[in-house]
């Protein structure tokens, strides 16, 4: 099977008054066409940097070193220009971010932010986009969705406004969502269902997904294989149930010793 993400030797680098921090480096992976991958580290490993990087929005004071490489359904992503991008993201390649309440536009109604990214991708009836956005919103299990279609991100609890950033990601249904620490601002409950629906609405496109996290537990209910991350290399890539039960590396066993003794594997199919 051709992989639908190929990360070849991604370099990254941020520059501060202290001079240039290697906050990425060689690191190499892929993803198929409907998988869910973990990309597993503690803060500061470099999972958030990666995932910018193939999303092409790095701040400006970063920057992709020579050699590197991201390709996506064949096209390299950093030689595209800016036009090429903005065509893939949001279509084919869509990206939920950890804190809802910083990514959504907080004078904008949530419902026209969802709206908005049919109309970017080629809807010219604004009724259709809006009626879409309703559809979508109503199955993230936005309570009354097109009531709170014209609320505004402060008016709208935590959880509800990451089911809204789940209905800007998959709304077109993307070939890949990459789901960055998409439960980590949510308290428990919400975390669970969260994560069930990002499930559900996987299976139910076959989208792929590169989920960023530092929970395991998290890694242990949801994805079929993972990468570990630490000092922005990778040091581990296994299935997840090779990864808890036969780890190689000294800081995945680390990290996996840290965890809660309740959580336990299962097998993703």
């Amino acid at each position: 099977m051709t992989a639908l993400l190929s990360v070849d030797n991604l370099r990254v680098a941020y520059a501060d008054r202290s001079g240039e921090r290697q906050a990425v480096v060689d690191l190499s992976f892929s993803v198929e066409p409907g998988e869910i991958v973990a990309l597993v580290g503690e803060s500061g490993s470099g999972k958030t940097a990666t995932a910018l990087a193939i999303m092409g929005i790095l701040s400006s004071n970063a920057h992709v070193g020579p050699g590197s490489a991201v390709r996506f359904e064949g096209r390299d992503l950093l030689t595209l220009p800016e036009r090429d991008l903005r065509d893939l993201r949001g279509r084919r390649i869509s990206m939920v971010f950890q804190e809802p309440a910083a990514a959504l536009n907080p004078v904008m109604r949530v419902g026209d932010q969802v709206a908005e990214v049919a109309l970017v991708h080629g809807e010219r009836s604004t009724t259709r986009a809006r009626d879409q956005a309703i559809a979508m919103l109503d199955r993230v299990g936005l309570p009354d969705a097109a009531t709170r279609y014209r609320a505004y991100p402060h008016e709208l609890s935590g959880g509800m406004r990451q089911r809204v950033m789940l209905a800007i990601a998959l709304l077109l249904k993307p070939a890949l969502v990459i789901a960055d620490e998409p439960t980590s601002a949510l308290d428990v409950t919400v975390q669970a269902q969260v994560l069930q629906l990002l499930l559900e609405l996987q299976k139910e496109s076959q989208t792929a997904v590169l989920l960023i996290t530092h929970d395991l537990g998290v890694v242990a209910e949801t994805c079929s294989r993972a990468l570990v991350m630490k000092d922005g290399r990778l040091v581990e890539e296994a299935s997840v149930d090779a990864l808890f039960h036969a780890p190689c590396h000294d800081y995945t066993r680390e990290l996996l010793a840290a965890m809660p003794r309740l959580v336990r594997p299962r097998v993703v199919a």
